[in-house]
């Protein structure tokens, strides 16, 4: 192969790796690529750091909810966030016995529509440092910006950090978080 040839082929590789969006697209979550043309359930179901919220959502019966249409902003916290929770609290959450308890903490989690970490930040800068949004479950959440990173607080002062923001997903966003959040 002449030296031109290869100069071309090398040239016409690089940019078929730079011009590749679907890496862009689909972030990495939990060891597993987040499709955007998946629903929240099935890239969810794929993450190997959202084992306990996916096993709390099909106890929950919101299976078929965040599978729809939407859309929905998902505070998605990782197992490890339900593991700062007290002994014991997850397993006792997923009792049939305790179905209410736990839809009303995952419905915590999400707001209706997409907020972008960008719609996050410029809401909150519009209120002052803070916005309230309202979540499915009907209480408000509280988001507050430092620097580029977005909080989140529950209604008892509890905060999580979003640490994987813009996880675009067919029916909505998914922002992972390092805490539970709590009605």
């Amino acid at each position: 192969m002449s030296r031109t040839l290869r100069r071309l082929a090398f040239g016409l590789g690089l940019a078929a790796a730079v011009a590749t969006p679907a890496l862009a697209k689909n972030p990495m979550v939990g060891g597993a690529p987040m499709y955007a043309s998946k629903t929240i359930v099935e890239n969810a179901v794929n993450s190997k750091d959202h084992t306990t919220l996916v096993a709390a959502v099909k106890a929950a019966g919101l299976v078929d909810t965040l599978s729809g249409p939407g859309p929905f902003t998902v505070f998605a916290p990782t197992n490890a966030a339900f593991a700062k929770l007290p002994p014991g609290t997850v397993e006792t959450l997923v009792q049939p016995q305790n179905k209410a308890q736990l839809t009303s903490i995952l419905t915590y989690h999400v707001v209706p529509g997409v907020y972008t970490a960008k719609d996050l930040m410029a809401a909150a800068r519009q209120g002052g440092g803070q916005a309230e949004l309202k979540t499915v479950q009907g209480e408000p959440l509280t988001v507050t910006t430092r620097g580029k990173k977005v909080m989140v607080t529950d209604a008892k002062g509890n905060t999580a950090l979003v640490t994987t923001a813009n996880v675009m997903q067919s029916n909505g966003v998914i922002h992972v978080i390092n805490g539970v959040l709590l009605p």
